[in-house]
């Protein structure tokens, strides 16, 4: 890993050099929106936008301050006792959509996808950290097997659909042909045309076989994404996120626009939109999704009965005496 972690590190030095050397021309360039739309970005208002357009450089609302290439500190700009509070709060309703749900037997499939770094885990974590686990499920599924790679490309996918009443969260989904497998070669040129030729038709029937679908895309700038896999070298609770071939993606920043823009003009259909959230900020950006997927679900609070717990009797059965293997007490 030490190995790894020095190559990970000198390639990263080496294109941010590169990248720092490189100068945007022009005063505007066209980028898509998740709405299909079309929207100029002014090339002079950050770097981000010189190079990728993306959607970083919109002042934040609220405080009017532009949020270029954030760092920690733009995460203290919400405190973490303002930031547990909040997300308490949507901690809350998504216990009551989890009721709904079940209650209902709806079928709801949110994906997620993004740059390296754009804080996916993070907000999946949020996300899922106050529901159940067999109710609101997470799917990231490891390099297709041999016996996958000789499937209808979406097969290993649809069997992790949702029955009813279940919330199934994919990290990373079917649109790795639309990115990573075309930007690193792990498909035909071919074979990405027809992806996208394919999926919205796919995703149609999805719907219509009463499937409710949320695409997420989240977008971070050139600056953010290196400061957190700079992060990541040395940090010893995010080195498993370290591999060669995050490398070899970080050197093709151009690639991975050009690939998501022709997913956008592709796949962001009437029926199955994608939604695309600022991850500057890692506190917001999960508040901010977490929100927007309770207000795209129609829930209402299922009645329950109050819960009172009975008066139990202890004492009538006798403990042995067993020498247990108790753990230490360290802390």
């Amino acid at each position: 890993m030490s190995e790894v972690k020095k190559v990970i590190g000198a390639e990263i030095g080496k294109v941010g050099i590169r990248r720092s050397r490189t100068s945007g021309v022009g005063k505007s360039r066209k980028a898509h929106t998740a709405a299909g739309k079309e929207i100029a970005v002014d090339k002079s208002s950050s770097a981000a936008t010189q190079e990728s357009g993306n959607f970083v450089s919109k002042p934040h609302e609220g405080n009017g301050k532009s949020r270029k290439g954030s760092t920690s500190k733009s995460d203290g700009e919400l405190s973490n006792s303002a930031y547990a509070k909040k997300l308490k709060k949507l901690h809350i309703e998504l216990v009551k959509l989890q009721l709904w749900v079940q209650h209902k037997g709806l079928k709801v499939i949110v994906v997620f996808e993004g740059r390296d770094g754009a804080g996916k885990g993070g907000t999946i974590k949020a996300l899922t950290e106050r529901v159940s686990p067999r109710i609101f499920r997470v799917v990231a599924l490891p390099s297709p097997t041999e016996r996958e790679k000789s499937q209808m490309y979406v097969q290993r996918y649809v069997k992790h659909f949702p029955a009813a009443g279940e919330i199934v969260i994919f990290d990373r989904s079917w649109y790795n042909r639309a990115g990573v497998e075309r930007v690193m070669e792990f498909c035909t040129p071919d074979q990405a045309k027809r992806f996208l030729d394919g999926v919205p038709l796919v995703e149609r029937n999805m719907i219509d076989s009463g499937i409710i679908l949320l695409k997420y895309w989240l977008e971070v700038s050139p600056e953010e994404q290196e400061r957190r896999l700079r992060d990541r070298i040395d940090d010893g609770r995010k080195v498993w996120k370290l591999s060669p071939m995050d490398v070899k993606s970080f050197d093709r920043w151009d690639d991975y626009t050009r690939a998501r823009d022709d997913m956008f003009k592709a796949t962001d259909t009437s029926w199955a939109p994608w939604y695309v959230a600022r991850s500057e900020s890692k506190k917001r950006v999960r508040l901010n999704i977490i929100q927007h997927l309770l207000d795209h679900i129609p829930y209402e609070t299922v009645p329950t009965a109050k819960v009172h717990l009975p008066k139990r009797k202890i004492g009538r059965y006798k403990a042995i005496d067993y020498p247990f293997r108790m753990v230490p007490e360290k802390f």
